[in-house]
């Protein structure tokens, strides 16, 4: 087997063994409940609306597979699941398509089995605008992902170690793409200087991709050899944190929360937090290699909570979730006395 597609492999298969070790960080974040909702869940629309995407639902599966046979029979498993519930989906990393068109197929599935559907394509940021337009033209993509992922590089046996151009790659892409493009971190989180740095260059969409879920310091680390790096594997801002950092600089660019995030009600916390969109990895994969039916059934039941449990916080809209009241506590409160971010905001927003 070469050694690309080997890597593709070991990818999905270690997610997959540190699924349970995953830790969510919305345990320190808690809804204030008011006894009146003033609403009922027939009211509730579910839809969101990022740049030119639109979005029957505010979550959807994100990045993940591709690169290899079993991998592309995943992205299947998982394209069916988008197309039966009206999901959006990414696919992972196009990049082994690039260096081996052998592979191209294990990418196109996604978009054959998916045809109408809202697809991502996805690219490092080491690769320039001609690869993005490539792999755009590959998926017929409806967006571009941008992952950014110094720490898995820095890990990764056979990673990049050049950086310097990474800024001016995203830019160059932003500008030259027909379609939106997302910056997107790898579950190492984002500062406010990120998202504010992001923004400067012209990025609309962004994707905080916070601590919390698959952790690919970890995986690449279990591949090492020798000179393991250990303390890597804690590395940067949970997806709370990262969020909290978002609010403090964000100008106008749509927020995407990732990584951790599993069940509706943490999807709720992250759109109060300010995403208006929610990404979902590792959770979906965990599902899809069990059983495809039981996912979808599963995708529809998240649907009618999301409902729910907005009509308990009389939020209308996903917008209206961002006038909620959260109280913060624990490590998320520690890190907004440490950055200077306001925790009394968030528990008199309505």
């Amino acid at each position: 087997m070469p050694k690309q597609n080997n890597r593709k492999n070991e990818h999905v298969s270690l997610s997959e063994k540190f699924y349970d070790q995953g830790q969510s960080s919305f345990t320190d974040v808690r809804f204030v409940h008011h006894s009146f909702p003033q609403m009922a869940v027939k009211d509730v629309d579910l839809a969101v609306q990022l740049a030119s995407l639109h979005f029957e639902v505010p979550f959807f599966i994100n990045a993940m597979s591709g690169g290899s046979r079993w991998t592309g029979k995943v992205n299947e498993k998982l394209a069916i699941i988008a197309r039966e519930t009206g999901l959006a989906i990414a696919t992972g990393s196009v990049s082994a398509a690039l260096k081996d068109p052998e592979q191209e197929g294990t990418f196109k599935i996604v978009r054959e089995t998916n045809p109408h559907g809202l697809v991502f394509s996805n690219l490092g940021a080491g690769h320039g605008l001609e690869n993005a337009k490539k792999v755009v033209d590959l998926l017929q993509a409806d967006a571009m992902q941008i992952h950014i992922n110094a720490p898995q590089e820095i890990v990764m046996p056979e990673g990049d170690r050049e950086f310097s151009n990474w800024i001016e790659n995203v830019q160059e892409i932003v500008e030259g793409l027909d379609v939106p493009v997302i910056a997107k971190e790898v579950g190492f989180g984002m500062s406010r200087e990120t998202v504010h740095l992001l923004e400067s260059i012209g990025v609309k969409i962004i994707d905080i991709s916070g601590r919390g879920g698959t952790n690919f310091a970890q995986i690449e680390n279990y591949r090492r050899t020798e000179q393991k790096l250990d303390d890597l594997e804690s590395w940067g801002q949970t997806t709370v944190e990262s969020l909290l950092e978002t609010q403090e600089a964000v100008k106008g660019a749509h927020i995407i929360a990732s990584g951790g995030i599993r069940r509706p009600m943490e999807i709720i916390k992250a759109l109060a937090m300010g995403a208006e969109l929610v990404g979902l990895s590792s959770q979906f994969m965990h599902m899809a290699l069990d059983d495809v039916d039981q996912t979808i059934e599963t995708v529809h039941a998240w649907k009618s909570e999301l409902a729910s449990i907005m009509t308990l916080l009389g939020a209308k809209s996903v917008n209206d979730l961002k006038q909620t009241d959260l109280v913060l506590s624990g490590q998320a409160a520690q890190w907004c006395a440490a950055r200077n971010i306001s925790i009394q905001k968030y528990a008199s927003r309505s």
